[in-house]
């Protein structure tokens, strides 16, 4: 089994909303969602720390929630007022959780990763 799995991805119109899960098959203890488009960089999206703190990018910010289930072990991501600017590939990604809580949003720092879902925002 992949030790990281998305589902939830999807085609929805702009202002809709969707809601992404990530199973991990190995212990976390830090966790977050990264995106990325063709010939782009994966970039920060949500993450949340082993206290349950959560990091968000500006352009999500009061749109998105991270959140986790410890006992499932499984990461959501929940997606509303979607823009087109909101399409992507959507990755999780988990590893042990660092001092300085910036690199949380940084795609070089997690060693662990899924596949990916698509997530595509139509006008």
């Amino acid at each position: 089994e992949a030790q990281l799995e998305e589902s939830g991805g999807g085609s929805v119109p702009a202002g809709g909303s969707l809601r992404l899960s990530c199973v991990a098959h190995r212990p976390t203890t830090c966790m977050a969602w990264f995106r990325q488009v063709p010939g782009g960089e994966r970039t920060g999206v949500a993450a949340i720390d082993s206290d349950g703190i959560t990091y968000y990018d500006d352009s999500v910010k009061g749109r998105f929630a991270i959140s986790k289930d410890n006992i499932e072990n499984t990461l959501y991501l929940q997606m509303n007022s979607l823009k087109l600017e909101d399409t992507g590939m959507y990755y999780c990604a988990t590893d042990y959780c660092p001092r300085e809580k910036h690199w949380l949003l940084i795609h070089r720092y997690f060693n662990y990763w899924g596949q990916g879902t698509q997530v595509t925002v139509s006008a």
